[in-house]
């Protein structure tokens, strides 16, 4: 008689209705190899289904083979001379699936092979050489990955191509696509390997165009300009109008956008990443000033300086009035809240009582000149005038973050390589740009407080967002297992098509 002892307190409810109800499901025989669910078997369990003999019951002799991930299991009754041979994956054209969407998956994911060798190590989980992985990885995965970054790619540049002109009361109105560009440079250093340029299209926040640049092709300091200059040629090829583009402040940027007659604007962050460094050093070397009384105010001021730079630029239509607002700042510093500038004639906080008066400077002090001298530079208003009103690089640094997933900078990866893997940063992103953001019971966006390490002592909230999704990889794997796999002298050919340069220690 059994008696009932309980629950198991090591058991998960979860993992057994699971188990239940995988046990209702069909065999998926039928499915491809790349949609079977796979298991992780003990060698000592698989062996106890070979130890006797299917027709007369008795022990025979078993041998295993094993390629890869891959264990083949023959079993010969020496009574009654049965034999049988088993595989424990599908072969597919004499090459184990498994060995192949393994590799597969590792690309596609952004793993590292040499932890997931580790991994495999740590539990004496069969697994194929790193040979192998980059032989799958050239023959099919990259081919795929070419194939569809270049698919998704036509659909986005004929959309944008298609609204350039939309119709108006019988005539046909001009509709110019704003776009957003910065560099990455994918190795530690001032003289980096690789640079790649990305182009995205701010409206939709997507990224359009992603260009590779060798510094052997045109030298370390033209790297940016020459992603730039491509991204524009194909845009241009494909019919796309630019309204104009958002980018940083490089000064081979800025002569090359003169000279194509293309308006640029600059990225606000870029901005305000040099002015207030400048401001932190201006008020440690104020500091040190022990004699000189209220030098030391100006360092009380640093993050109203950082919101009226990001404030200037949201608010303002034009350059002149970017401008007023912009220079308001000494005077607001001083409590005073009328301006001379017609373009902003007043503040537009409501002035009242200041509990702390000590908080404002003096003009004529020491602490107000060398703050008036650093905000007014000619160089400084220059940039303040063309800071972009509309949208800024906040897309592209979180393009970047999703870079450093498929391309971290420690990765040495030759030139396909690293390509294929931004393609699949672009994919990823493209997929989860206007992701959905988790809601509360009443509907509302739910916020998570942030307290970056940068900035001591501030706090913001930001929405939180739901799971990122993967249809891009499940579409590749597919693809890959389907049609590249089968045949893919077509697929290659694109990868010749590429125009990739002779690796550096060829020279």
């Amino acid at each position: 008689m059994i008696t009932s002892q309980g629950p198991d307190p090591t058991s998960d409810p979860a993992d057994s209705a699971s188990a239940l109800t995988e046990s209702t499901v069909k065999s998926d025989a039928a499915l491809p190899p790349q949609a079977s669910r796979k298991y992780l078997v003990y060698e000592s369990c698989l062996m106890e289904l070979f130890e006797r003999c299917a027709r007369c019951q008795r022990a025979c002799a078993v041998t295993t083979t094993r390629l890869g991930t891959l264990v083949s299991v023959e079993q010969l009754c020496s009574h009654c001379e049965s034999s049988r041979r088993w595989r424990s994956q599908p072969l597919v054209d004499q090459t184990p699936a498994g060995d192949v969407q393994l590799s597969a998956a590792v690309y596609l994911s952004g793993a590292s092979f040499s932890t997931l060798h580790k991994v495999f190590k740590a539990m004496r989980l069969q697994m194929f050489p790193y040979d192998t992985f980059c032989r799958y990885a050239r023959m099919f995965v990259e081919p795929a990955v070419v194939h569809s970054w270049r698919k998704s790619q036509e659909v986005m540049l004929q959309q944008l191509s298609q609204q350039d002109k939309v119709p108006l009361g019988g005539d046909m109105r001009a509709h110019s696509v704003p776009l957003g560009g910065d560099m990455r440079a994918h190795s530690p250093g001032h003289c980096p390997k690789y640079v790649s340029y990305t182009t995205m299209e701010l409206s939709t926040n997507t990224v359009v165009d992603v260009q590779l640049v060798q510094s052997a092709e045109v030298g370390s300091p033209h790297m940016e300009k020459e992603g730039l200059k491509r991204s524009l040629a194909l845009l241009a090829a494909r019919g796309v109008t630019i309204d104009y583009i958002v980018t940083d402040r490089h000064t081979l940027i800025q002569e090359f956008l003169r000279e194509e007659n293309i308006p640029q604007f600059y990225d606000v962050w870029h901005m305000e990443k040099s002015i207030v460094p400048f401001v932190t050093r201006l008020s440690k070397k104020i500091d040190k000033m022990t004699k000189k009384k209220g030098c030391e105010k100006v360092k009380r001021w640093i993050p109203a300086i950082r919101n009226h730079v990001y404030w200037t630029a949201a608010s303002s239509q034009t350059g002149p009035e970017r401008l007023a607002k912009w220079t308001s700042l000494l005077n607001h510093v001083r409590d005073v809240h009328t301006h001379q500038d017609p373009l902003f004639p007043q503040c537009l906080h409501t002035v009242g009582n200041t509990r702390d008066k000590r908080k404002w400077l003096s003009a004529g002090s020491r602490a107000f000149d060398r703050l008036e001298k650093e905000l007014t530079r000619k160089s400084v208003l220059k940039d303040i005038a063309q800071l972009s009103p509309h949208y800024q690089a906040s897309s592209w640094e979180a393009f970047q973050s999703t870079v450093l997933q498929f391309a971290p900078k420690d990765l040495v990866s030759p030139y396909l390589g690293t390509l294929c893997r931004l393609y699949l940063a672009a994919l990823h992103y493209n997929e989860n740009a206007d992701g959905g953001r988790a809601p509360t019971s009443s509907g509302d966006p739910l916020l998570k407080r942030r307290s970056p390490k940068s900035r001591t002592g501030e706090s913001r909230a930001r929405p939180l967002k739901t799971e990122a999704t993967f249809r891009y990889v499940d579409d590749l794997m597919d693809l890959i297992m389907e049609k590249v796999f089968v045949d893919p002298s077509s697929y290659r050919d694109e990868i010749l098509k590429l125009n990739i340069p002779p690796d550096r220690s060829s020279q």
